[in-house]
């Protein structure tokens, strides 16, 4: 059986750290649940097994699944330092983590879509606003994972370091969805981008949906082109602002290109953006996904 099957050698205490990263990740994860509902007039329960909110539910669903992303990052790395050491490491990066999500969806809603009330929006239901305020919470977490196995320790220099790379990613996330709500305008007769959101463009909440997975995807990569420098504050921003900037722009461009390729003799801005079609928006957002992926696999190597 040895010579078919292979398996490294396992630590005997394994189990014991798997059991402390579970419990505390279930435990993190109830605290974001009572975080969604404590200011709400009804409780999750509520809104989900009785006013059936489609859209509350895919935005705390988008809430779980970022707060599992950015745990990912933290559970492992202290295997072999102790229970205690491992216990502080994951409570330390998951609040960290939970913390610097909230922020990046409350400056998402109150920067990026400033002119809409997301909260206001999902609690009436818009399955369009909730798909792009869970793509946001997501996008962020990706980011913040890259950041998190991109420093070394669990210090405050790490924390620094993760917390002024991450300010500097959203504010070109910011950047991206100007020039989106730009574009949106220059070929919609000066029409809004956020309003055709709030009157629940479901083809264009998919499409953005993309764009901002997309982008925290190939943004992602920079910890493999970048060295960390655990005192090296100003260059850490900077280095993290420069090729953010660089893959994001790349990644428009290809995309671009990509959607003229795949969709030849079709005026997909049209279908997306006029005819509402969501077919044509799924491909969108595959694209931006799916090049982000594959650009991200190469760089990848050079970590």
């Amino acid at each position: 059986m040895e010579t078919l099957v292979k398996m490294v050698d396992l630590p005997s205490d394994l189990w014991v750290y798997l059991l402390i990263d579970l419990g505390l990740a279930l435990l993190l994860l109830l605290l974001l649940k009572w975080m969604a509902g404590a200011f709400r007039k009804s409780s999750v329960t509520e809104e989900l097994g009785v006013k059936d909110n489609f859209a509350f539910g895919i935005s705390i669903a988008g809430g779980m699944l970022s707060l599992c992303i950015v745990l990912s990052s933290v559970v492992g790395r202290h295997v072999g330092l102790g229970y205690e050491e491992a216990a502080v490491g994951m409570l330390t990066f998951g609040l960290v983590g939970i913390i610097l999500v909230k922020f990046g969806r409350f400056a998402h809603d109150k920067l990026v879509l400033n002119r809409i009330d997301s909260q206001a929006m999902i609690a009436d239901r818009s399955v369009s606003v909730a798909l792009v305020d869970a793509a946001s919470l997501i996008a962020s977490a990706i980011i913040l994972r890259s950041m998190m196995l991109w420093v070394d320790g669990s210090d405050a220099n790490a924390i620094i370091a993760i917390t002024t790379g991450f300010l500097v990613v959203l504010a070109v996330l910011l950047v991206l969805t100007r020039l989106i709500e730009r574009r949106y305008a220059k070929g919609n007769q000066n029409d809004s981008f956020q309003g055709a959101l709030r009157k629940g463009q479901l083809a264009l909440a998919i499409e953005h949906s993309g764009n901002l997975l997309g982008t925290a995807t190939i943004v992602s990569s920079a910890g493999s082109l970048l060295d960390y420098n655990p005192v090296g504050y100003v260059s850490n921003v900077s280095g993290w602002l420069g090729v953010s900037v660089v893959l994001t722009i790349s990644l428009m461009v290809l995309v671009t290109l990509s959607k003229h390729v795949i969709l030849f003799g079709m005026d997909f801005r049209q279908e997306i953006d006029q005819q509402h079609n969501v077919g044509v928006a799924c491909l969108a957002l595959t694209l931006s996904i799916g090049i982000a992926l594959i650009v991200n696999g190469v760089l990848g190597f050079l970590g």
